[in-house]
């Protein structure tokens, strides 16, 4: 196995006044050794393109991931979808990136703004060859259900960036700010601008998402899809919560977090306590160098990156976790933030590829206090959930309790 992994991120926003979004993002992943992104964007809007373009995402990211032909993908897509009667067009576009190995692609475009492959923060010509897939090859056209798909094999480096989108993105602006809309070779040169190697798949999504609602004016006319594909390498982090059950097993616990390569940071009164006397070290909480009404300031321990309070913190992190899955609204706040919780939320979702959680079980007695909204039970929760939702931005996660 190398030491690169495959980090994926998308968003999208809806046709102005629709309730459901027509186009649709598919990943599957089986570890270092195979990942499927399948961007889909159903014909039309609203709850027909939803479906279409969700079964379409679907059907391939599953016959793909099997190692299926693209050839028996497309025919089983057309025997299973409608066409549409009244265009006789496709009824669904869709975008493929098959990587194996975390340095084998292969792109499979059909109908779909050309993908966009940065390598070292600019552009790249990548090769395409053309290849004709399903329906009646005697016919010919895309009416006889006969498709031209792009196809493409590529050897991927450290840091190279595919950026894959719907058609949304290239309308951004037209009619309004842009007379033929946002062209591709317009997408490309504000990517190169904006680009920053530290940014993630989900960061750079969000940044050229956001610059396409923008040219919409806040009215987009059609449903708009950004998902980012980047090649990195693996980054670990190491959180440490909470004392062990068992006093017995502190030094065990301990040990084992600090031996772990990557970045810690510790979390909790108790456990920075615990933290800085293991490592003979001093737990300096003098006068804050940052104030928030809200969340309890940090500490400073020698040989730890990063040293907050426990439960408070944790929770808003947390709160940043599930907006990220999402619509990432909060990034703004976090990622320029110089509390606790936006120095974790950074770690953890900016920096960090794997992540190994160390909870203590240990009842903390200000727990208690029938006054505060805290237990036991809410605090494993809190991890549980933010180790959940960590999976779901897909780092590697592991807990280990003491």
């Amino acid at each position: 196995m190398n030491e690169l992994c495959t980090d994926m991120g998308f968003v999208n926003f809806n046709k102005y006044g629709e309730q459901l979004c027509g186009d649709h993002v598919e990943i599957v992943s089986m570890e270092d050794k195979l990942t499927v992104m399948v961007l889909a964007d159903g014909l039309g809007s609203g709850v027909k393109a939803n479906i279409l373009s969700t079964l379409t995402a679907k059907i391939i990211s599953t016959m793909m991931a099997n190692f299926l032909a693209v050839e028996d993908c497309v025919e089983t897509i057309a025997a299973t979808l409608p066409v549409c009667k009244e265009r006789r067009i496709a009824y669904s576009t869709f975008t493929v990136i098959r990587i194996a190995d975390n340095h084998d692609a292969e792109i499979i475009q059909y109908d779909n703004p050309q993908v966009i492959l940065l390598r070292q923060g600019k552009n790249f010509e990548y090769p395409k060859t053309l290849q004709a897939a399903g329906g009646d090859s005697s016919s010919g056209g895309l009416s006889s259900g006969r498709k031209t798909i792009y196809k493409t094999r590529i050897k991927l480096q450290e840091d190279d960036t595919i950026i894959t989108m719907s058609d949304g993105a290239v309308h951004a602006g037209a009619g309004r700010r842009l007379n033929l809309g946002w062209q591709r070779e317009n997408i490309i040169t504000f990517m190169e601008g904006i680009y920053n190697r530290e940014y993630t798949a989900k960061t750079l999504s969000s940044i050229l998402l956001d610059k396409c609602y923008s040219l919409y004016d806040g009215e987009p006319g059609d449903d708009t899809t950004i998902c980012t594909v980047k090649i990195r390498q693996r980054q670990p982090i190491n959180l440490l919560a909470g004392p062990p059950a068992s006093p017995a097993d502190t030094l065990k616990m301990m040990s084992l977090f600090f031996s772990k390569e990557g970045k810690h940071i510790v979390c909790g009164g108790t456990t920075s306590a615990l933290a800085a006397e293991f490592l003979g070290k001093t737990l300096e909480t003098g006068f804050p160098r940052y104030m928030d009404p809200e969340i309890p300031p940090t500490a400073k321990i020698s040989g730890v990156d990063l040293v907050t309070e426990g439960v408070i913190t944790i929770s808003r992190v947390l709160e940043y976790a599930r907006d990220y899955i999402g619509k990432n609204n909060s990034y703004a706040q976090w990622n320029a933030g110089m509390d606790g919780a936006s120095e974790i939320a950074r770690l953890l979702f900016e920096e960090a590829t794997d992540i190994n959680f160390y909870v203590g079980r240990a009842i903390n007695p200000a727990h208690q206090n029938s006054d505060l909204p805290i237990g036991f039970s809410i605090k494993m929760r809190l991890i549980d959930e933010l180790a959940a939702r960590l999976k779901e931005m897909g780092k590697r996660i592991k807990v280990s309790y003491f």
